[in-house]
This record gives C-alpha cells, structure tokens and sequence, in this order.
C-alpha cells in the first residue's frame, strides 16, 4: 500500500483522493476544512487543513509520501510542482497552470523525479491519444472540441464551473495557439465561433483556447492542429461583453481607497453564479479527431466522449473524467509501469502501446468510455 497525497480538496481533488483511497493510504491537504470534513467522513482518507501557498508547509506534507497528486488552481500549479520535484517526490498534476512547465524538466531529471503534468480530461486525454497514434501513422491532422456543461441552462451564463471561476476565466483571456499548414499561429481566445451539433445533447457553440499546450512542441511535425472549448449559444457572447469592458483585467484599480483587480472582483461576483451544486446534473462531451496515413492508405479516427453526473458515488462527470485520467496516471507510476525521470506530458505516455492502453483500460473500468470509429478517406 502506497502513501499517496491529493494537494486539493475541490470537486476534482476529492474524487481523486476517493479513487485512490480504494488500494492507498491516502491523505488530502486543503485549506478548506468542509471539504475536507466530507472526505474524513465518507471515505479511509486521512486530512491535513494548510494553506497550500505555503512552500515550506508543501515541502513538509510530501517529505514521507511516496507520489504526491497536485489538484490546485492554475494560478498555484507551478509552484506547487518546482516545491514538489526540489523534494524530490514523483508528482502527478492536473492544475491548468500558465508557465511552461517543461523549464522545470532538467530539475526533475536531475532530482530524479517523475512527473506528469496535464493528465486531466483536456489537456490530457487528446494528448495521450495523439501521442498513441502518432507512433503508428503519419498524422496530418489533429483538432479537439471538449466542453463540461450543467444540464439544465440557467440564464443569464447557461454554464456552470467545475473549478474555480479564475480558472475558467484564465481559459478566456490566455491567447489560443494553433499549427495551421506547418505554421504556428494564434488568434485571441474566444474568437472563430461555430456551431457544432453532439447527439445527446444538441447544438454547441465551439470556440479557440489555449488547450494545445505541450501538443505544439512535441508534435509539431503534424501540420494542423487546433482546439476549441464547447458552451452553449448564447454564453460567450456574454463573456466577451465582460473581456471588452475590463472585467478580465489584472492591473489593480482603485476603489474607494482600496485596490482591486478587476479579475479578482469578477470571480468572486461569478463563484455563487457559476458554483456547480454538489448533486446538479451536468455531463462532459469531447470529440477528438485525427486524420493521415497509415500503411499507405488514409484514415480518419475519432474518439468520441459523452459522460454524466454520477448520482450513486456523487462525483460531477468533470470530476471523474479528469481526476480518473489523474489516477490512472498515478497508478502507472505507482505500479513502475512507467518510470522516466523529467517533465513529461501525457503524449509522452501515450507513445507506450501498454501505458496507453493500461489507461484506457483503467477509464472504462470506471464507465469513462471513449468511442472509437475508424474510417478510410
């Protein structure tokens, strides 16, 4: 049995730690205390209330654990990874964190760390997949469009989070960057809107982030490539109302003696509205294509994912299609399945038929299913 700690107790965080919690030791850290209540009420997980901006309290918690799964903000991600590999623990991330990452790849390599960065449900699984079919065909291109969306619409947004609002608020100012034609390219977030139509749940507005990442670097032999973030019709229109009139900006204003930054203002106007309750139905929806050659003749392979809310063990279906893809990455290093030391983002992985495929395995043992169909053009 493995001494595994979740930095995180959010909605992802705890299904992580309950995962986990089924064959490990596992303890969640997190400074909210409610949060962490539950999971000391419900489950055989251990729970430590600190403040995970502290480095020196971060370094404490992981100094005796053997992996250390990181589910904080994005804002905290990268600080939380470069304390973990300076102590040199292996380290399993999903936090949408900003910085490249790969700056701290020599760092883990030399501290002789494992850890791997991106492995939620996007970024994450497309990468894994990619970097699967990569090794068996020569690919030409490659685009994903993924959304997790509350199932009733409320207006005025029609959209819940799963994660914090600064977060989702991060995916609609950073600039998107794309590969079109061999070229790299970006465009603002949010911009080339359309309309795409998913069989179980209807009409989608799909639209340009920053979901790419890693992909743009160690796949940049593949000559087109982009992503889009789904909502439905109607929300962004909203969102881009609150981007122009400043409502995303990050230089402080001052108010009545007192400075703020707009961002900071709008999250926390937008945390009740767009607060996902604990047992609201919402699902994840994602279609990921890839086309070119393989053995002399052209195909097209799209992975489709549709996943709901599960209402027996009350995990959110973002919650289980990110902090599964997590898990199943942990228990790859947990059981040496993969052991390279560095930074390495799940097309790394992917690149192992039997790592691919133990995780692909290891989703749909938890009802996460991803479609595959094949077709020649």
């Amino acid at each position: 049995m493995s001494k595994i700690i979740v930095l995180g107790a959010g909605m992802v965080g705890k299904a992580i730690a309950i995962d986990l919690s089924a064959k490990h030791r596992v303890i969640s850290a997190d400074i909210d205390q409610e949060s962490l209540n539950f999971l000391s009420a419900n489950y055989p997980i251990e729970t430590q209330g600190v403040n995970l901006m502290e480095e020196e309290r971060v370094a404490a918690l992981v100094k005796d654990c053997d992996l250390v799964v990181s589910a904080v903000p994005g804002f905290m991600g990268h600080d939380i990874l470069r304390t973990v590999i300076e102590a040199g623990k292996n380290i399993v991330d999903i936090s949408f964190m900003p910085e490249d990452y790969m700056k701290l790849n020599a760092l883990a390599a030399q501290k002789g760390v494992t850890a791997i960065t991106d492995c939620g449900v996007a970024p994450g699984m497309p990468n894994l997949i990619v970097g699967y079919h990569n090794e068996l065909m020569e690919i030409e291109n490659f685009e994903y469009v993924v959304g997790g969306l509350p199932r009733i619409k409320i207006y005025p947004f029609f959209y819940k989070a799963p994660f914090s609002p600064i977060d989702v608020i991060e995916e609609y100012t950073r600039p998107a960057r794309f590969i079109e034609k061999g070229q790299l390219l970006t465009k603002p977030a949010m911009s080339e809107p359309e309309l795409m139509f998913f069989e179980k749940v209807g009409t989608l507005e799909a639209f340009y982030t920053d979901g790419l990442r890693s992909l743009l670097f160690n796949m940049e032999h593949i000559p087109n490539m982009r992503e889009k973030t789904l909502r439905y019709p109607g929300h962004i229109q909203l969102i881009l109302a609150l981007k122009t009139a400043g409502f995303f900006e990050k230089t402080p204003i001052t108010i009545n003696n007192t400075a703020i930054r707009p961002i900071d203002f709008t999250s926390k106007v937008l945390i009740d509205d767009w607060k996902l309750g604990r047992n609201e139905p919402e699902f994840t929806v994602m279609r990921i294509e890839i086309s070119g050659k393989q053995e002399g003749v052209h195909r097209k392979i799209v992975y489709d994912l549709y996943d709901e809310y599960d209402p027996e063990a009350k995990l959110s279906s973002m919650a289980r299609t990110t902090g599964f893809t997590a898990t199943a990455c942990a228990e790859l290093v947990l059981q040496n399945r993969f052991s390279g030391k560095g930074v390495f983002p799940p097309e790394l992985l992917g690149m192992d038929p039997d790592g691919f495929r133990f995780v692909m395995d290891y989703l749909a043992e938890r009802k996460v299913k991803y479609n595959k169909t094949e077709s020649t053009m």
